[in-house]
């Protein structure tokens, strides 16, 4: 296993970093998203790799595309290519690549974070305190953190440049900003997606609290689900065997790692959450990396 905290590929363009995947162009029509062994957390990228994570990511991504996709239940159609990624490098380059890449189309990205709530928690819970509602759709009275909403909702997120956070909004705005039809669009099938995904998942004492997807348009206009899909890294995943209404549950996720963050200090003070990060000790590396394998080998099971 190579580990990759920063990938370098010279043979092919570099598109975009983000927090996890370096993006590199194919042609005109493709893109190879390397997905890198780096872990960020409150919006900050750790110095630090987490070996083994970038190909945890991206088997658990196949895995979803393979049962969601056209070969799967086909919800919608995904940006998988099918070619092989370590093909369109340098014969050099391919340990960088090999099982921790994607070989996808290039896509038009649609601006909007396909939220899905299945359960009140994080800054849903948060909101709801305040309004009894989330991203303006509102709830009953009476529930509590990580409790099961009565059927899951759509709360999309407007996204946000590199190092900020991505803000909540209405439907009623994503609808301005992409059009009511595309909008419509994106709400039926983001939640046709997590209703089959959290039932599957279910079935492997994992319950999926929330996710995000994300979306581009072919030149056609066609809706792709596209980026990465249903990953610890964008979903919240928690044992069924530890849920408990009123608690936040253990999750397979960077919360161990959220957790150490919030703990350690520095001259004697809490870390301000602005790089440069903390060293990470090999306990934290080590036990977030088993939270990663523990989610893949359950829903593998």
């Amino acid at each position: 296993m190579t580990t990759v905290h920063t990938s370098s590929l010279t043979s092919l363009k570099l598109l975009a970093r983000g927090k996890v995947r370096d993006n590199y162009a194919v042609g005109e029509d493709r893109i190879l998203m390397v997905a890198s062994d780096r872990i960020s957390a409150f919006d900050v990228i750790m110095g630090e790799p987490i070996p083994g994570k970038g190909e945890l990511l991206t088997r658990m991504a196949l895995f979803w595309f393979g049962k969601l996709g056209p070969e799967g239940l086909n919800i919608c159609p995904i940006h998988l290519t099918g070619q092989a990624p370590e093909q369109v490098v340098a014969e050099a380059e391919r340990p960088q690549v090999l099982g921790r890449s994607m070989l996808v189309q290039r896509l038009k990205p649609v601006p909007v974070e396909a939220v899905v709530r299945g359960y009140l928690a994080g800054s849903g819970w948060k909101e709801y305190q305040e309004a009894q509602s989330v991203c303006g759709v509102p709830l009953p009275p009476g529930l509590k953190n990580a409790s099961r909403l009565p059927a899951p909702i759509y709360t999309p997120a407007a996204k946000a440049q590199m190092g900020e956070h991505d803000e909540n909004i209405t439907f009623e705005q994503t609808q301005a900003m992409v059009g009511s039809e595309l909008a419509s669009q994106i709400r039926a099938i983001s939640l046709a997606l997590y209703d089959a995904a959290s039932a599957f998942a279910l079935t492997k004492g994992i319950i999926i609290a929330d996710t995000k997807f994300e979306f581009g348009l072919e030149s056609g206009g066609r809706l792709v689900l596209m980026d990465e899909v249903l990953t610890p890294d964008s979903s919240r995943y928690w044992p069924a065997e530890s849920y408990a209404e009123g608690v936040n549950p253990p999750s397979f996720d960077k919360q161990f790692l959220r957790d150490w963050l919030e703990s350690v200090r520095i001259d004697g003070k809490p870390w301000n959450k602005t790089p440069p990060a903390p060293t990470l000790p090999r306990e934290v590396i080590n036990q977030t990396a088993a939270k990663y394998r523990e989610a893949l080998e359950r829903l593998m099971a």
